[in-house]
This record gives structure tokens, sequence and C-alpha cells, in this order.
């Protein structure tokens, strides 16, 4: 039998070792993050077959993908505002469900207004559930392997982003409704909600945040079973028996900006600003940008498919390393490499070197993603978690909803070379950011 854990309901957690129950709470999150990134990954190949289906112009496919980061932007911070008052689970479950019913309803779409329309609202849920999953997997995770699990959470990305690559080009070229098929797809995570919302647990600290210590001991208590754990009944207050809330002011927008943490705030926008520019100026265009290469549309899909798998074995070296190298390290080293690696695609004159380039590129990118979304809930106390981690997000999002607009412009002005060099500038400027991130490798979060 395991020693007796000490006595706060955190750190009784925190000293669990990684059981069931937290496995169940990362692939029930992980499975939500996958169809998040199945949905945004459909949209790149549905921007391929409409270019042709309904002749639509540069601008108007701009729009359709900016659309959705518009919606990402304004979801992230409302969902993380929500998170902060209502709790982590049921946000991340709302999210599921708006998402999925509204990215099945952009499949009967008739015109380019009525899907950007749909592509809004599919991007308020979408937006608001990733940094509310991240924080609410972080609130489980013993401290010693929090990053490496935040990074694995993060590896779910490349799974649906390759379903993604998988459907868009097996459904999308199928037929002139192959891109209605594909995003039909998408209404699964609308059942999957359910699911979320009856099995996952709600965050600890949260709970404790808001006075409600008999759920809080309850949760506790179901993870030190799945770790054959035992403690004594804990003597409750009379306010604890009737599980009496607790008023607490969540602090918001303006906390962020307090003298203790503005210059961590500042430092991690800037980060996430940068690599969401980059990022989705980058893979949201890829088909596009290899069929406006020369490439046929199947082998542009064959391509991506190829350049998106290359994304699992970078989530694999940036979760090993986060633990070893820590957090602002593995974050800079993965984000030097994206500058080099985009700068190699835009210089690549052939099908072996466009490959070899994308592959290097999916590597470090979303291993800097990995690393990315295991340091953003730490930089804030419990109070402010969500609504720091959303608000972080949100001003991300901006760069991509700018990011798809500017890819036109760019392209036209000096080709897909002008146009990778201005992704690798993002991420060197990236890089010098993580400068002003916290350290927190085997720390337990601040409460």
């Amino acid at each position: 039998m395991a020693k007796v854990p000490p006595a706060t309901r955190t750190a009784r957690l925190d000293a669990l070792p990684f059981t069931w129950e937290h496995r169940r709470l990362l692939v029930g999150s992980g499975l939500g993050w996958a169809l998040d990134a199945m949905d945004v990954g459909l949209i790149s190949f549905v921007l391929a077959q409409l270019a042709v289906q309904w002749n639509t112009n540069g601008m108007e496919l701009s729009w359709i993908a900016s659309a959705g980061f518009v919606g990402m932007a304004v979801g992230a911070v409302l969902g993380g505002l929500l998170a902060d008052r209502i709790g982590r689970r049921q946000v991340f479950a709302l999210t599921l469900l708006v998402y999925g019913v509204a990215t099945g309803a952009s499949a009967l779409s008739g015109s380019v207004a009525v899907l950007i329309a749909w592509r809004f609202v599919v991007g308020l849920g979408l937006g608001a559930e990733l940094p509310v999953a991240s924080t609410l997997v972080s609130e489980f995770a013993p401290p010693r392997i929090r990053g490496r699990i935040i990074v694995l959470l993060e590896s779910f990305w490349a799974i649906g982003w390759t379903l993604a690559a998988v459907i868009g080009y097996l459904v999308v070229p199928s037929s002139e409704n192959g891109w209605r098929w594909a995003l039909a797809v998408g209404a699964a995570p609308a059942l999957y909600a359910m699911f979320v919302r009856l099995r996952l647990p709600e965050s600890v600290r949260f709970l404790e945040s808001r006075g409600r210590f008999v759920q809080a001991e309850s949760t506790v208590r179901r993870f030190e079973l799945s770790a054959g754990v035992t403690v004594p009944p804990p003597a409750l207050d009379p306010a604890d028996r009737a599980g009496a809330e607790r008023k607490v002011s969540a602090g918001g927008f303006t906390a962020l900006w307090s003298p203790g943490l503005r210059g961590r705030t500042a430092a991690l926008w800037l980060v996430w600003f940068c690599v969401n520019f980059s990022y989705y100026g980058a893979f949201i265009w890829l088909p596009t940008v290899l069929v406006a290469s020369g490439f046929s549309l199947v082998r542009s899909f064959a391509y991506t498919l190829i350049i998106t798998v290359a994304q699992l074995p970078g989530y694999a070296a940036s979760a090993y390393l986060i633990e070893r190298w820590g957090r602002r390290s593995t974050l800079a080293v993965f984000l030097v490499g994206s500058a080099s690696s985009a700068a190699l695609f835009g210089l690549a004159t052939n099908a072996s070197q466009v490959i070899a380039a994308g592959m290097l590129l999916s590597f470090f990118n979303l291993g800097a993603w990995g690393a990315l979304y295991a340091v953003t809930p730490e930089v804030y106390p419990t109070r402010i978690r969500a609504t720091g981690s959303g608000w972080a997000a949100g001003s991300g999002r901006i760069a991509a909803i700018v990011a798809p607009l500017a890819v036109p412009l760019l392209r036209d002005t000096g080709g897909t070379g002008l146009l990778f060099a201005v992704f690798a500038g993002f991420f060197v400027v990236a890089a010098l950011g993580t400068i002003g991130l916290p350290e927190k490798r085997g720390l337990a979060l601040d409460d």
C-alpha cells in the first residue's frame, strides 16, 4: 500500500503517479482535440476544391479561412472567462457541441457568404475548446511530467490533422460534393460532447476555488483509488459538508496585466501571435499553394498528407525534451527549427525538396506547438489560469485571421519564396519571445 500523501487536496493530487484516471482524462480530452484538428485541417482541402468548383478568387477563399479564426479569437477569450467561472468540463463539452453542429451545417452551404457565416460559428466552439482542455489536463497532471502530458495532449492534433488529410485525399476529390461530405464528418464532435460532459472530472483546483469541497474531495479520492492510495476521511467543516459556494473574484483581463504578470503576458501573447501567423498561413494554404505551383489537385493532397505525418515524431521529440531541457529551451529550439524549415520550403524547386522541407516544417512547428501549450497554463494562478490561456490563444487567433488574408498578397508580390521567408521571420521573433516566459519544469502550479 502506498504511503499517505500530503494533507492538502492539490498536494495529494500532485503526489500521485500517472494512473489510469489520468490516462482516461488525457485520452478523453485528446479525442476532442483531434476532432478539432480534423475540422481545421479539412478547410484547407475544401478551399482547394472550391477554388475550382465555385471559381472563387483568392480573397473569397481567404475570408472563408479567416472567418473561422475570427470566431476562434472570440471563442478563446469567452471560453477562458467562462471556464474560470462555471468550470472547465462544462465549457469543454459545450464548445464541442457548438462547433460539431456548426461544421455539419456548413456542409449544406450554398454560397460563399453562408459558408463564411457558418465558419465563424465553428470557430467560436473550436477557439474556446483548446485552451480550456489544456488547462483542465494541466491541473490534474503530476508536476514532474506535466509538460510531457500536455505535449501528448497536443499530439492528438497531429492525429486529427492526419485524419483530415486522409479525408481530403480520399473524399474531397471524389465528386463535386466531396467537400460537403468531408465537412459532414465534422459533425461527429456533437455526439462526443455528451460523453465528455458525463465522464471527465472537473478540476480540483477550480472546485476548491469555488468552495465546492465535497466534490473536490471526491475527485481526489477517485484518482487516489486508481493509484492504490488510501487516506482517512477528512474532518470537513459545516461549509464543506454543505458544499457552500465560495464567491471568488476571478480577476479577469486586468489581472493578466498586474505588475507580477504583465511581462509574462506580453511575452506569451507575442509567441502565440507569431506562431499562429506562420502556422496557419502555411498549413491552411498548403494544398492551394502546391496547386498554384503546378501540382495537380490529387498530387498536392497526397504531398500534404505525407508532410502532415511528420507532425507525430515532432510531438514525440518535444514530449521527451520538455522534461529534459525545460519548457523555454525546448520551445525556442523548435521555433528556430521551424524558421529554418520555412526558409528551406520557400527555396524548394522540385517535389522531393518540397516534401522534405515540408516534413521538417511539420516536425519542428508542431513540436513547438506542444511546448507552447505546455507552458501556457503554467504562467497563471488557478483563479485566472483559463482566462489567461484563453486570452493568449485569442491574441494568437488575431494572427490566424490576418495570415490567410496576407498569403495571396505576399505570394503575388514575391512568390512562394517571399511568403515562406516572412513565415521564417515570424518564427524567429517567437523564439526571442520565449525569453520572457517562466520555467516551471517539475514545479507545482500556482494556486
